[in-house]
């Protein structure tokens, strides 16, 4: 049965399978960080105040978690069995978008090559093939900014709307909004207006990998 309580409690157990605050969920959903306060769940005259639809949808989207994981923890479902070994903490090689650019450091898919890595712990959305990169420098600014974590997912099926990580073959590497992707070329929507959109032709594209899974 859907209750005020059972959808409250599932914003604090998404928040907390995702190792964030209620406010740390709501400012990663680009809501006022106060939106999920325990204060903010009952009117002032003591009436039960419900979440809107609006900030479902962004905290779903903000956490990559789906639309049945969220049923789930309303229902008070236990997590599958997939569920739970990607929300499990697991360390992921971690490396900044200046050394992602150079050569030597991922393979022709675009996965991790070679040993040395540092590494960073992180917890759901990540899987085995799963890699980190450090935001450098205000390109991306106002959603990512430097020094931020970005966990790609470089097998990850990509469609529009998704964040990702582009490299080209000229070694140039950036996270920007899929726009469109065909045969021919990717069409992509920067995060920060201050930097221009891009269509890049595909023979001039490395590799594409979306982002699952971003820090604080």
């Amino acid at each position: 049965m859907l209750s005020h309580d059972r959808v409250w409690a599932a914003i604090d157990a998404l928040a907390e399978r995702y190792s964030l605050s209620a406010s740390g969920l709501a400012r990663r959903a680009g809501l006022d960080s106060t939106a999920f306060n325990k204060s903010k769940r009952l009117s002032s005259d003591g009436r039960p105040r419900w979440p809107s639809t609006e900030s479902l949808a962004k905290i779903i989207e903000a956490t990559g978690a789906t639309l049945d994981e969220f049923t789930g923890l309303i229902e008070g479902r236990a997590a599958s069995a997939q569920e739970a070994r990607v929300a499990h903490r697991r360390s992921v090689p971690l490396l900044g978008f200046a050394q992602a650019g150079a050569g030597g450091f991922f393979d022709d898919a675009g996965f991790p090559a070679g040993q040395g890595w540092d590494l960073v712990e992180l917890p759901a959305q990540s899987t085995e093939s799963s890699y980190a990169l450090q935001v450098q420098g205000d390109s991306m600014l106002p959603l990512y900014r430097d020094g931020d974590v970005l966990i790609v997912e470089p097998g990850a099926i990509t469609r529009k709307g998704d964040r990702v990580v582009v490299k080209t073959t000229a070694g140039e590497v950036m996270a920007k909004v899929l726009e469109r992707q065909t045969v021919r070329s990717i069409a992509l929507v920067s995060l920060n207006p201050d930097h221009p959109d891009r269509d890049i032709p595909m023979r001039d594209v490395e590799w594409v990998a979306r982002i699952v899974w971003a820090s604080q």
